[in-house]
């Protein structure tokens, strides 16, 4: 779809099957730097993790907390995809909130807002949908909890909590995401290195009883131990 002129409101897509090329060529567009060019067509192309979301989301009009947004790539891609519950993202990485904040102003479209939050300490008021997607290993196990705690606490009844996480275990797949954020540390792409990773037990345990949880392998194509976690609330 073609974007807006700049301050103008978008009209959403219809829901779609996928993002066309062109759609990606036009999402990447909204962030500047050959960085940005190259790094979000590739997120686009090769990780399952945006379709998946949209799949638990697809059919619901409740409002998404998006913790640990990063640039807000999450975002953009659900209104791509036509979906026009409002969305709140909230990172630590101030640079990446700003980024965001201009992409959303480019896009034209509404109802996209970015702050900066340090989830360690105390998660904004919100009654709906939320997401925690590929943070939990930056954080140290009595945090990570915590924030599971909050988090749940925030999800409206039927609601959804979707997370991806890798998990702690003994495969070669963990031993690669491992190094993976180690490496994007290095590359300054990410402010922390990993400090812990949560194994399966520990989101049974913290969830539980909020609701029904599952937990299924998402991998797709990449060789990391990505796994969507999903509990529904009561």
């Amino acid at each position: 779809m073609a974007l807006p002129a700049r301050g103008k409101s978008a009209s959403l897509p219809q829901p779609a099957t996928i993002l066309t090329p062109k759609d990606i060529r036009s999402l990447s567009r909204l962030f500047p730097g050959l960085w940005n060019r190259w790094y979000i067509p590739s997120k686009f192309r090769t990780d399952p993790l945006y379709r998946a979301v949209f799949d638990q989301y697809h059919d619901s009009e409740l409002p998404l907390l998006d913790i640990g947004c990063g640039l807000g790539l999450l975002a953009f891609y659900l209104r791509y995809r036509g979906l026009a519950f409002p969305i709140h993202g909230v990172d630590y990485d101030i640079r990446k909130i700003h980024a965001a904040r201009k992409a959303a102003d480019a896009s034209g479209f509404p109802d996209l807002d970015f702050h900066p939050c340090d989830a360690r300490r105390e998660l904004p008021d919100h009654h709906g949908n939320v997401t925690i997607l590929d943070i939990l290993q930056f954080f140290q196990p009595d945090e990570r909890q915590m924030m599971l705690r909050q988090a749940a606490d925030r999800l409206a009844p039927g609601a959804k909590l979707v997370i991806r996480s890798g998990l702690r275990d003994t495969t070669w797949r963990f031993h690669i995401t491992v190094a993976g954020d180690i490496f994007a540390k290095a590359a300054r792409w990410m402010k922390s290195a990993p400090s812990c990773y949560p194994n399966a037990d520990d989101f049974i345990r913290a969830l539980s009883g909020y609701g029904e949880v599952s937990i299924t392998p998402l991998w797709g194509n990449t060789p990391f131990n990505n796994h969507l976690i999903v509990l529904t609330r009561r």
